[in-house]
């Protein structure tokens, strides 16, 4: 059986909350995380609508950092909904809320947008504010973390063994533009234990020239998505982890559905949901295990159809939704 993490990072925009400019809170909170725009709603509760309707759960990585600006019921207005309805909520940080912070910054005047800009100490205090934070906005405690942008270096990892989480999922081998600084290469695609935790890689499938390109809901098509599920499930991979964004399935201002992508997501659902030999779930139900084998996971080789028609999909997506 293989194991398939559907992961949702769900988070607020700083941006959308920098001055000049800023948008309410309220505001922020439709946009980023309720969906709620023209043409319907394709935030969490539509995401939630989608995997429990083909008996899924997934697997909400919530930042909340925000609490520094708005307090923590800005972060329990996210997590509430979530494990009310049974899905998974794991820990997610974005650092660069501490410039918006003020004098609620817990490092004084230290800021950054990545995680592996600050020290060791730093990030033990920043993890610990997160934490903790989401335990009291209702969430259970947390036993895995995604830094934001994908920006972990090694102490991160070490930051997270000293608080007690267990897992990070930081490592992207098929991005190799992300800011993770974490010392692995795009050869480690298994989970393993690193720095005092078990490092669980993003997924990904082989691209033009033999490069990499990893698991993202907007980067991969369904069937490129799917037909990399079977080849896990076919080379006896015990898990794939995928990415998307409580945002991921709007335009790319935040404004509108883009229903292109619903139906991406939609369909990758009912496909893992028919697909024999393979299941869905979440770090509570079924944490990942660290892999004994010690050769690299095999990607799904590049087929140049399915890029053709990944691409086309992409350029009619922008036509329609830029």
């Amino acid at each position: 059986m293989t194991v398939v993490y559907l992961t949702i990072d769900t988070e607020y925009s700083s941006a959308l909350a920098a001055e000049p400019g800023a948008v309410s809170r309220e505001e922020n909170f439709r946009r980023m995380i309720a969906g709620d725009v023209a043409g319907g709603e394709a935030g969490i509760t539509y995401q939630m609508d989608v995997l429990e309707r083909h008996g899924h759960r997934g697997v909400f990585f919530v930042d909340p950092m925000p609490a520094l600006v708005w307090g923590v019921q800005a972060i329990a207005d996210v997590v509430g909904p979530i494990v009310a309805r049974g899905h998974d909520v794991q820990l997610h940080c974005h650092p660069e809320w501490l410039a918006l912070a003020g004098d609620a910054n817990p490092l004084g005047d230290r800021t950054g947008r990545n995680m592996h800009e600050f020290t060791l100490a730093d990030q033990v205090e920043i993890l610990t504010y997160a934490r903790d934070t989401l335990i009291a906005a209702g969430a259970p405690a947390p036993i895995a973390f995604r830094a934001g942008n994908y920006g972990a270096n090694d102490d991160t990892l070490r930051a997270l063994a000293r608080i007690g989480i267990a897992y990070d999922t930081s490592h992207c081998p098929g991005f190799a533009a992300s800011d993770c600084q974490i010392a692995l290469g795009s050869e480690d695609r298994r989970p393993l234990r690193h720095c005092g935790v078990i490092e669980v890689p993003i997924g990904c499938i082989e691209a033009v020239n033999g490069d990499l390109r990893h698991g993202q809901l907007t980067a991969l098509s369904m069937r490129e998505m799917t037909a990399a599920i079977r080849h896990a499930r076919d080379h006896d991979i015990a898990s794939l982890t995928l990415v998307s964004h409580s945002f991921e399935l709007l335009c790319r201002d935040r404004l509108r559905v883009n229903r292109i992508l619903c139906r991406r997501f939609d369909r990758l659902c009912h496909a893992i949901e028919t697909m024999r030999g393979v299941s869905v779930a979440t770090y509570t139900s079924h944490p990942p295990q660290v892999s004994k084998r010690q050769t690299p996971a095999p990607v799904l080789p590049h087929d140049s159809v399915r890029t053709t028609l990944r691409i086309a999909e992409q350029a009619l997506s922008n036509a329609l939704y830029s």
